[in-house]
C-alpha cells in the first residue's frame, strides 16, 4: 500500500482503496462459481403407467318409478251409540178403535155407551165382551169381541149380509117323512139329509117360494126349477120355524137390494 502524505487527500484515498478491494473480491467469487457449477441430482425415472383394460359398460338399468302411495285415510270417529229408548211397560188393558161402513153408528160395549163411529174405547178389560151398534136405516149389529191387552181395530159392517142359521127339521112326504137340517148362509140355502134324493142346495135369491105358516107350524120352500118342500119342527115348535124364516128372509131382501 502506497500512502501519500497529502493530509487532505488521505481519507479519500483510503475510501477508494477499500472500494477497489471490495470489487476485486466480488469478481473473484463470481469467477470461482462459474468454473465449478454444482451437479444437480438426476430425477428418478417415473414408472410406466399400466395398460388400460377397456371393459364393456353394462346396459343402463331402468329404475322403476315408485308407485304413488295411496292417500292416507282419514279416520272418521265412530258415532257414539245412542242409549236405548226406555222400555214401556206392557199394556194391561185393551183399546178398541171402532169404525163402521156407515158413519155415525151408535156403539155400546156390554150395554155401556161408548160413542158414535169412529170412536175409540180405552181401558177395556181383557176378555169376552158384547158389542152392539145401530144406525138409522140399517139393521142393528150385535157381535162378540175378544179383547186382549193392547190396541185392536174393529170394523162394523152394516151393508154386509150376515147370515149363519141352522134348523133341525122334518120333511113331510106324501107317504112318510125324513129328518134333516136346513143350513142358511149368504151363499145359499141347503137341506142336508141322509136321503140324498131329498137333499138340495140353492142361492137365496133363487127361491121361488119361501114362506112360513105359524098356525100350521109349517115352513114351505121351493127352489127354482125344483120341487116343493114342507118342513116342520121335530118338537112341533113353530117359534123356531118363524125365527129361521125371519133371518133368512132379511138376508134374501138385502141381496136383492130391497133392504139397505
Amino acid at each position: 500500500m502506497i500512502q501519500l502524505r497529502d493530509p487532505r487527500g488521505s481519507t479519500r484515498v483510503n475510501v477508494i482503496v477499500i472500494v477497489l478491494l471490495a470489487v476485486a473480491l466480488v469478481a473473484l467469487y463470481v469467477a470461482t462459481t462459474r468454473r465449478a457449477p454444482a451437479t444437480a441430482p438426476k430425477p428418478a425415472a417415473a414408472p410406466s403407467p399400466a395398460p388400460k383394460v377397456t371393459r364393456p359398460e353394462p346396459p343402463p338399468v331402468e329404475t322403476p318409478k315408485p308407485e304413488p302411495s295411496p292417500p292416507a285415510r282419514r279416520r272418521v270417529p265412530k258415532p257414539k251409540p245412542e242409549p236405548p229408548p226406555p222400555v214401556e211397560a206392557a199394556p194391561t188393558t185393551g183399546t178398541l178403535r171402532i169404525d163402521s161402513d156407515v158413519a155415525g153408528a151408535t156403539v155400546f160395549i156390554d150395554r155401556v155407551y161408548v160413542g158414535t163411529t169412529p170412536v175409540t174405547a180405552k181401558d177395556v178389560t181383557p176378555g169376552t165382551h158384547r158389542l152392539n151398534a145401530s144406525v138409522q136405516g140399517y139393521e142393528g149389529v150385535a157381535e162378540t169381541v175378544e179383547v186382549l191387552p193392547g190396541e185392536r181395530d174393529v170394523m162394523i159392517r152394516f151393508k154386509e149380509v150376515r147370515l149363519d142359521a141352522t134348523l133341525d127339521v122334518v120333511h113331510k112326504h106324501r107317504m112318510g117323512s125324513c129328518k134333516g137340517r136346513l143350513v142358511a148362509t149368504p151363499k145359499g140355502l141347503r137341506y142336508e139329509t141322509a136321503n140324498k134324493e131329498d137333499a138340495f142346495s140353492a142361492p137365496l135369491t133363487a127361491l121361488e117360494v119361501f114362506e112360513v105358516d105359524y098356525l100350521k107350524k109349517n115352513l114351505r120352500i121351493k127352489p127354482k126349477n125344483g120341487k116343493t118342500y114342507n118342513f116342520t119342527d121335530p118338537d112341533d115348535n113353530a117359534d123356531r120355524l118363524f125365527v129361521f124364516h125371519r133371518d133368512v128372509d132379511k138376508a134374501r131382501q138385502k141381496l136383492a137390494g130391497r133392504l139397505p
